[in-house]
């Protein structure tokens, strides 16, 4: 059910054109910071989702409360939350029919995942967008026009 293959993941990230990256954090250290510039430099659209920082500006985007509140529809949910609080925005992703979730590198919740996968969405568990394109050299938006 899992989409962890490596030409699965090439897939996804050559498809994906904006993401929507749950947890995203305004502290520069912070992991989910450091991936949502990463991927934006690669040429992604990221819409940064936080509940906490609602309204404010991260990297030149407008962060939204929730998936709901997302301006425009995405290709992907990128999930930086701990693995007890990913149900409710796997339930947001479902009923949106985001095409695509992502569960970061120790976000790990398979019955979401499952929950997900039965519903139509790919899902990739356990990974980082910001390893997976230069392991597997992904063609990124920025490199495709």
């Amino acid at each position: 059910m899992l989409n962890n293959e490596p030409d699965q993941i090439r897939d996804i990230l050559e498809g994906v054109r904006t993401i929507a990256l749950v947890g995203a954090s305004e502290k520069t250290n912070r992991p989910s910071h450091e991936v949502m510039a990463y991927l934006q430099n690669q040429g992604y659209r990221v819409i940064p989702v936080n509940p906490r920082l609602a309204g404010q500006q991260l990297l030149g985007e407008t962060v939204v409360a929730d998936l709901n509140a997302l301006p425009e529809p995405v290709d992907m949910a990128d999930l930086f939350l701990a693995p007890e609080r990913t149900d409710p925005v796997i339930d947001q992703a479902i009923d949106l029919q985001i095409p695509v979730l992502w569960l970061q590198l120790g976000v790990i919740n398979p019955a979401g995942a499952e929950r997900a996968g039965n519903a139509g969405l790919k899902v990739v568990m356990d990974r980082c967008p910001k390893q997976e394109i230069p392991r597997l050299n992904i063609q990124t938006p920025r490199q495709t026009g």
